[in-house]
């Protein structure tokens, strides 16, 4: 369940190709894989094309291809067309053999309402695809978002438009509409400092922190390294220590520390608990660009049960494209000239591909 959950990439390309199935898309779509392939293979026309984006004073970008293994590749090779629609136009329209290949204007109509739609989604896929940070406690945020502002309905919207958002956030809110979806995906961003509960009704608020306080109990309950066995001093280090203990002057603050059995409360571990996500919660947000894992190093001592749930939930990426990145690092190691290599070896060297620095 957890690949079929936090995959949001695949759920989201494809709700993009579900929304992509309308007969006014093809033809538009058609034409741009024709124009691209045209000056694909030929330089001359390569040529000729950046001598048009320097006379129209359009940036000298090239052409994007669409490829099917790539998220939004469909996306970023319509926008590339859209802008350099007049280089590529003017360079289509002075040979006779491409001069059909133009577009019309019902083909950048329909071409800018879909650019309109998908665009802004492009920056999600890519962010929500990094391994360098959290990205699980982003999910809810991220759809919140959706549904309230990328994908809503605008007045200067085409009708095709709004057929795109509307396809692409039904599938989305159904894909991750689950109850039991939905737990996960908030106990996640509880846990954020950045969200907390800044994205959540009432109702899920109690129910998520019954489920903190219910966790972080069962995980405090389990036994810990504390029975590890402690180093016996020597006689002779007992005396170094105590007569080192004696020449030690007591500190102002020594005569007011209490015995730890004179600090002990009458509170129960779940009241503990409940007051540790009570102080926490009520705690000013962290900064929209920091590190979660960072502050939760830092915060550890101040919420030490709250904190062992952070280590479970955090840890798990949104997307797989992290271990789809794994498996390409291991097909460039192990190649028809290195079909020998040992299992044992394999493993080292993709570890250090991934994990060595340069």
């Amino acid at each position: 369940m957890w690949t079929r959950l936090f995959c949001f990439g695949h759920c989201l390309h494809i709700a993009i190709e579900r929304s992509m199935r309308d007969t006014r898309i093809d033809r538009p779509v058609g034409v741009c894989k024709k124009i691209v392939s045209v000056f694909l293979h030929s330089w001359k026309k390569q040529r000729t094309l950046k001598d048009a984006q320097a006379e129209l004073g359009l940036p000298p970008h090239k052409l994007v291809t669409e490829s099917p293994t790539r998220w939004g590749s469909r996306q970023k090779m319509i926008e590339r067309i859209l802008e350099q629609e007049k280089a590529i136009t003017q360079v289509l329209a002075a040979d006779r053999s491409t001069r059909h290949l133009v577009p019309t204007w019902q083909d950048i109509e329909v071409l800018d309402s879909v650019s309109k739609a998908l665009g802004p989604l492009l920056d999600f896929t890519d962010a929500l695809s990094s391994e360098n940070y959290v990205t699980v406690s982003c999910l809810k945020p991220t759809l919140h978002l959706f549904n309230s502002e990328l994908l809503q309905g605008k007045d200067e919207d085409t009708d095709l438009t709004r057929k795109i958002k509307s396809s692409i956030l039904d599938y989305m809110n159904t894909k991750y509409g689950d109850q039991e979806v939905q737990e996960l995906i908030n106990m996640a961003t509880i846990l954020d400092p950045r969200f907390r509960t800044q994205y959540m009704s009432q109702e899920e608020i109690l129910v998520i922190k019954a489920r903190v306080v219910r966790e972080a109990e069962s995980l405090s309950a389990m036994p810990s390294d504390a029975g590890s066995s402690t180093p016996v001093m020597s006689s002779e280090s007992t005396k170094e220590a105590q007569s080192a203990s004696k020449r030690q002057r007591k500190s102002l603050g020594s005569f007011f520390k209490k015995p730890a059995a004179e600090m002990t409360t009458t509170l129960s571990e779940t009241e503990k608990i409940e007051a540790e996500l009570n102080n926490y919660l009520h705690g000013p947000l962290a900064d929209g660009e920091s590190n979660p894992l960072t502050w939760w190093k830092v915060h550890e001592v101040n919420f030490p049960n709250i904190s062992r749930l952070v280590k479970k939930y955090l840890c798990v990426p949104a997307t797989s494209t992290p271990s789809e990145r794994v498996f390409s690092a291991a097909g460039n190691v192990v190649t028809c000239q290195r079909s020998l290599l040992k299992p044992a070896t394999v493993n080292m060297l993709v570890f250090l591909t991934k994990n060595l620095k340069v």
